[in-house]
């Protein structure tokens, strides 16, 4: 990951000691490799938001702060492809984005798109594996917004197409670990903020590409597609439970199966596919925001 906007933005506003000191606390939150007294950069940072706010707060909380009532939509794997694609249609719907993925050049264009449009975005540049860091963000939430009344969980990984007797260990680990385990990992920490808000709902997604023509799975796409079902049977599980409970008292969950989209995934998985012929990402996304009510 590259720091040094991360490096412009904490100079703009705060003391050089402090600077070096969000620098490691970013370096932190994305590896726990960097020993670091949270408690006195938490107290410092705290000292100087009083006064002002850095430069990316400035801009990601401008719609925000226009507009208090807002419902808040939380995506995470916002960069690109069909959460991309849910942030602007949910932001021209007035909502207001945080847009959570590790890509931090993608995130700044989606950002002003957002902004052109006259919508509002929170950019968080994290890996959407890290617990921690994902932890931490939900808190945050819960302090400034107090709920979330939407959450797009778009991130998933997809591996090297592979027969299932040669599928390296690499992938299956980063596959399972993306795709699988975190969403395992985030319900419990997303759940409480959606049961805040009087309409939560999560949004899962299918994902056509590792089905075979007769819904089983495609030669080769062995490990995408364990994870894949993994997941989906996850979401499944958690809908059956909150719908038990009644809306009143546990989030809706929804499950779609968007039509093949040209996204960066299915080029890896079909090379040499006619884009053309496959739906934008945009009108996926408003179907989709449509389906809501």
């Amino acid at each position: 990951m590259h720091w040094s906007s991360a490096t412009e933005n904490w100079r703009a506003v705060f003391s050089p000691e402090l600077c070096k000191l969000g620098v490691l606390y970013m370096q932190n939150l994305c590896n726990a490799a960097v020993p670091l007294n949270f408690g006195l950069l938490n107290c410092e940072i705290a000292r100087h938001l009083e006064s002002r706010a850095p430069r990316w707060q400035e801009r990601a909380m401008t719609q925000e702060t226009q507009t208090p009532e807002s419902p808040i939509a939380l995506i995470t794997g916002a960069s690109r492809g069909l959460g991309a694609a849910l942030a602007e249609v949910l932001a021209a719907q007035g909502y207001h984005i945080i847009a959570v993925a590790k890509t931090t050049g993608a995130l700044e264009e989606l950002d002003d798109r957002i902004k052109a449009a006259g919508g509002g975005a929170t950019l968080v540049p994290v890996d959407v594996t890290n617990d921690d860091a994902m932890r931490q963000i939900c808190l945050s939430i819960h302090q400034r917004w107090g709920k979330v009344d939407l959450w797009a969980h778009t991130a998933v990984h997809a591996p090297p197409l592979s027969p299932a007797g040669h599928i390296a260990t690499k992938d299956w680990d980063k596959t399972l670990t993306v795709t699988l385990r975190t969403t395992g990992v985030l319900i419990p920490m997303v759940e409480p903020l959606l049961r805040a808000s009087d309409r939560g709902t999560a949004l899962f997604f299918d994902d056509s590409s590792w089905h075979g023509d007769t819904q089983g799975t495609r030669k080769f796409f062995g490990a995408y597609a364990a994870a894949k079902a993994g997941q989906i049977a996850l979401a499944r599980a958690w809908a059956v439970e909150n719908a038990a409970l009644g809306e009143a008292r546990a989030p809706r969950v929804i499950i779609d199966t968007p039509a093949p989209m040209p996204t960066a995934i299915r080029a890896r998985f079909f090379p040499g596919e006619d884009r053309e012929a496959l739906t934008p990402c945009a009108a996926e996304a408003a179907r989709i925001v449509a389906r809501l009510g």
